[in-house]
């Protein structure tokens, strides 16, 4: 069913001004559905681009297309800032999206001294099914931790940590990918996947192992994957078949 809009929406929605800017844009008669100009922001037009099957809007003669409902970011978020829409001392991550429309949130939260993936949408419906405990969506993270991590560190996440909450956590996987006994202090780098979101959990899963988080970056969130080519404080718009994935896993 096709979704009909107030063409003041559509235009600010598309980029073409703030909503009180577009309104006298179009009481001006610079705006065409069509070929009728249009004098009334409240007046019903389709909610996608006449290329997809709506109405041909036009400001100044050019071709306005339609913001689709729902948009997707990948974000490399780098140390330094908060998964938060907005805060009043710290920088957010929502300062690295080259999109200002209204809605966008970071699915999730990173520490604000860790790095990695971010997905960053207004996809509500999706950013519930990511997050909802029942999901078990893996994440996935590299870590570089203080203390040698040892073969029954890893056997002992593969049956669940008691991390000081009522139920210990669900099995993970912790693969060692390096140690470094003879450095001062002794140290081990890590990759583990988890399938829960608890607060600083990854943290706390290597505090009750003895260790130390030194340095923590998301490498994985279910079937999405941070691109090697993607710096840090960059952000792109996922492709159509990461979103596929992302709804279809």
């Amino acid at each position: 069913m096709t979704k009909y809009v107030r063409l003041d929406k559509y235009l600010a929605d598309a980029g073409a001004g703030t909503r009180s800017e577009v309104k006298k844009m179009i009481r001006s008669g610079k705006v065409r559905v069509g070929e009728t100009v249009i004098r009334q922001p409240e007046f019903k037009v389709a909610s996608v681009s006449a290329k997809d099957g709506g109405d041909a809007v036009l400001l100044n003669g050019v071709p306005v297309l339609a913001q689709p409902e729902f948009v997707y970011y990948l974000l490399h978020k780098p140390k330094g800032c908060v998964s938060a829409t907005e805060d009043r001392q710290e920088k957010t991550v929502m300062e690295y999206v080259p999109d200002s429309r209204k809605g966008l949130f970071p699915v999730g939260r990173l520490d604000k001294d860790t790095e990695g993936l971010l997905l960053i949408t207004n996809d509500g419906a999706l950013a519930h099914e990511l997050l909802s405990p029942g999901k078990h969506v893996e994440k996935t993270y590299y870590a570089v931790v203080q203390g040698v991590v040892t073969p029954d560190d890893v056997q002992k996440v593969s049956r669940g940590l008691d991390i000081g909450e009522d139920k210990e956590t669900l099995p993970g996987k912790l693969e060692i990918l390096n140690t470094h006994p003879e450095s001062d202090p002794p140290k081990s780098e890590i990759r583990l996947t988890i399938c829960e979101g608890k607060f600083h959990q990854v943290k706390r899963m290597m505090h009750v192992l003895g260790k130390e988080v030194l340095y923590l970056k998301r490498i994985s969130m279910g079937p999405l994957t941070l691109p090697e080519n993607l710096k840090k404080g960059e952000c792109r718009l996922l492709s159509e078949a990461e979103i596929s994935a992302l709804k279809n896993r």
